[in-house]
């Protein structure tokens, strides 16, 4: 059974990007989709695409 990983993008900031949270450590701050699918590759989660 595969474990879970809570994910949380927060709303965007001032500076128009976005916090990047995967099991409560702060990965970086994003700025498309394809930023967000690159931040949860490197944490391990497979099979994500873009939308």
């Amino acid at each position: 059974m595969a474990s879970v990983m809570p994910v949380v993008v927060y709303a965007l900031d001032e500076d128009g990007g976005r916090r990047v949270r995967v099991d409560g450590e702060l990965l970086g701050r994003t700025y498309s989709l394809r930023d967000i699918a690159e931040f949860l590759r490197r944490a391990g989660i497979e099979n994500v695409g873009e939308a």
